[in-house]
């Protein structure tokens, strides 16, 4: 027997928390296959906790909008009907303007890069975080009766189809914890941080840690070929050299999680791994206490979002023709503000989608209308387009996948929004 055995090495781990450092990967076997078409990156970013898209892409054409939020609407851009007021909207078309922390995105939409879809979201009607967002991620609203995530259902169409990227980087989430639209059996890994999973750049370390695990792992059984894909992992992200990456063409991230994980995006992107989708959350959207308007709570939480997406997309360069960002959540805002300053639970909300395959510089959708004989019960916007109907296309025109009946089981699309162009 071994001075010290797998078993003890992993009774040991059983007993302690790992450090930080530690890969946390989750992998499982995935169909072999012959290359197919580069598809885009798709970036999905989930805003959890409901975000307000009424307070981010603001319907100021909408009087019954400023009637419901007299303390925390955002005031109307200049020149509007009001003349406008201090920190107003920025105008998109006339009826729709954006939340002013959101400044950074407005070059993106202006040169059509950026679109917005308003009054979508889930059928269901739960007001439950956890309901609501596991119904999302799963991509079948109401039914937990399937256990993948749509985007690892997905991933499954595509390997059946013949894609052959094996990468233990085809998927990544960026958080403690992989996303639920992740789960189900083709390879998806949940980092935290690339210089942590690469011991802090630390290379003796990296040498020192692959040695002793590969004694560990050196049989022929299932949980040794998972020892053997984390080693692979650990040696490509210690090619891409964490430390010493740069963002191009003046770039500059915010100095949070958020922007951190965008960073690292660009950075697998361009390390040429095989990153196909990334999965970002983005907390603190339950704005039930002074949410505020043109400041505050909101504002602060808009602002790191638009910085993020700002940078990034600056940093890919010509690269962001080949990827598709996308912004979602749970569920929107009451319509009313509450006596605390806030918004409670909602229904219809807003998406962004930004790529240079996207057909911008519009917000799509059919505005329902916030007088009280149009509003879904108790007092929320409808949803007029369900948010797999914008994944769909995305996932067919840009993904380059049209098995969508494996990807949203018992959901018929309708005719698309043409949010996106098709990749050619």
């Amino acid at each position: 027997m071994r001075p010290f055995d797998r078993r003890s090495f992993l009774k040991a781990l059983g007993a302690l928390s790992l450090p930080a450092w530690f890969p946390r990967l989750a992998f499982s076997t995935a169909p072999d296959g012959p290359g197919s078409a580069q598809r885009d990156l798709l970036v999905c970013v989930f805003q959890r906790g409901a975000a307000d898209g009424l307070n981010t892409i603001v319907p100021v054409g909408d009087s019954a909008y400023y009637a419901n939020r007299p303390t925390i609407g955002i005031a109307e851009p200049a020149g509007g009907g009001s003349g406008g007021g201090t920190n107003p909207a920025i105008d998109l078309d006339g009826f729709f303007a954006l939340h002013p922390a959101l400044a950074p995105l407005k070059p993106f939409y202006d040169g059509k890069a950026l679109a917005a879809v308003h009054a979508t979201g889930s059928p269901d009607p739960t007001h439950s975080h956890f309901q609501a967002m596991d119904y999302m991620e799963r991509g079948t609203p109401g039914s937990q009766t399937i256990s993948t995530g749509w985007i690892n259902r997905h991933l499954q169409a595509a390997a059946a189809a013949g894609d052959g990227n094996v990468s233990p980087f085809r998927a990544v989430g960026f958080g403690t914890l992989l996303q639920a639209s992740l789960r189900g059996p083709v390879p998806a890994t949940a980092l935290q941080s690339i210089a942590d999973f690469h011991l802090r750049g630390n290379a003796g370390a990296v040498q020192t840690f692959q040695a002793s695990l590969a004694s560990l792992y050196a049989d022929t059984t299932w949980l040794d070929a998972q020892g053997v894909e984390t080693f692979n992992a650990i040696s490509a992200l210690a090619a891409a050299n964490p430390l010493a990456y740069l963002p191009r063409n003046g770039a500059q991230y915010p100095d949070t999680d958020f922007g951190l994980a965008l960073r690292q995006v660009a950075q697998l992107s361009r390390a040429g791994l095989g990153l196909e989708i990334a999965c970002l959350d983005v907390g603190g959207w339950d704005t039930h206490h002074a949410e505020g308007g043109a400041t505050g709570q909101l504002a602060t939480l808009l602002g790191d979002l638009a910085a993020g997406l700002a940078a990034f997309a600056t940093d890919m360069g010509g690269q962001m023709q080949h990827v598709v960002v996308v912004t979602m959540s749970e569920f929107g805002r009451r319509v009313l503000e509450n006596a605390s300053g806030g918004t409670d639970h909602g229904h219809g909300n807003s998406m962004l989608v930004l790529g240079g395959g996207v057909n911008g510089g519009k917000v799509y959708g059919t505005w329902p209308g916030l007088a009280p004989d149009q509003l879904s019960s108790p007092g929320d916007l409808q949803v007029t387009t369900d948010f797999r109907t914008v994944l769909a296309e995305i996932v067919d025109r840009r993904l380059l996948n049209s098995n969508l009946a494996a990807v949203f089981p018992g959901f018929q699309a309708p005719a698309y929004l043409g949010i996106v162009q098709p990749a050619g």
